[in-house]
């Protein structure tokens, strides 16, 4: 609430059920709030992010788009959608590879109930400014590769709290900085 009285209306969640908490919770007091689902997802969770998200930056498989797209009310815009791309390779990350990346956007590009906006990623943390920028400036240069293909992309989501100057100086028209807001994340045990 701190936030929202501060100004700011877009917040990002990366678990589903504290997400669905937040947005009940806030639905009545804070009009205007945008919510982006940011977390990896799962195929039984599709519905509650389709009928409950504005955004969704971790798309990663069709099977995953095809179910937004079906399960997103025809009373709401469209969802607007980041694939998630692993530019690093990392086993740990989900997100497609580079090489899948162009016939996935070309297909998430023509559902409806979608709205293809960019590509998001969270690269491996590192040290130096080169090392944060170089898997970023990779993800800008396949959202160039895919607008020279004829998609109409805006947005590039892509650093956090620990690369956002990096994020920024490659061209990221969405950051993620919960932690330089919020404080760590405490998980219970």
């Amino acid at each position: 609430m701190q936030a929202y009285a501060a100004g700011q209306r877009a917040f990002g969640e990366n678990y589903l059920q504290e997400a669905l908490d937040k947005i009940a919770a806030l639905k009545d007091c804070a009009p205007g709030i945008e919510w982006h689902f940011i977390g990896p997802i799962q195929s039984n969770k599709t519905r509650p992010i389709a009928e409950n998200f504005d955004w969704v930056h971790s798309v990663d498989r069709l099977k995953i788009a095809q179910r937004l797209s079906e399960q997103r009310p025809a009373d709401m815009p469209p969802l607007n959608i980041c694939i998630q791309v692993n530019v690093s390779g990392e086993a740990s990350k989900s997100g497609c590879s580079p090489q899948e990346l162009p016939a996935l956007a070309h297909a998430v590009a023509g559902l409806p109930g979608l709205r293809l906006r960019g590509l998001m990623t969270i690269p491996e943390p590192a040290s130096t400014d080169d090392e944060q920028r170089r898997p970023l400036r990779a993800l800008r240069e396949l959202a160039d590769r895919l607008r020279a293909d004829g998609l109409a992309l805006d947005t590039l989501s892509m650093g956090m709290s620990a690369d956002l100057d990096a994020a920024v100086a490659e061209g990221a028209t969405m950051v993620r900085i919960g932690t330089a807001i919020f404080g760590e994340r405490h998980y219970a045990k």
